[in-house]
């Protein structure tokens, strides 16, 4: 590849992701966002044509349990335990 990423480039990126660089951090972003591609260049070069696809190489396999529903029976204690209730439920900041 070995095109530099440009100072214009970094900015527009920066602008995106609303981060505010100064000149020093967009002359250091270029030259490290250079580097990286040039890498992942040379990466798409390699044969992998007889390597077997795999989701990782460890062969590791998860151990999980089912999901078992069981009742609460104090409920009225649980409530009473959280910071806030209302109309009998635990009251929680929303999540956006």
């Amino acid at each position: 590849m070995s095109q530099k990423v440009s100072k214009q480039e970094v900015e527009k990126i920066a602008k995106l992701a609303r981060i505010k660089l100064t000149e020093q951090e967009t002359n250091k972003f270029s030259v490290q966002l250079t580097d990286i591609l040039n890498y992942v260049d040379q990466l798409s070069k390699i044969d992998t044509a007889n390597v077997k696809p795999t989701a990782q190489a460890t062969e590791l396999i998860n151990v999980m349990r089912p999901d078992k529903v069981e009742s609460y029976k104090d409920t009225e204690k649980l409530i009473k335990a959280a910071p806030e209730s209302k109309n009998n439920q635990v009251k929680v900041k929303k999540v956006l």
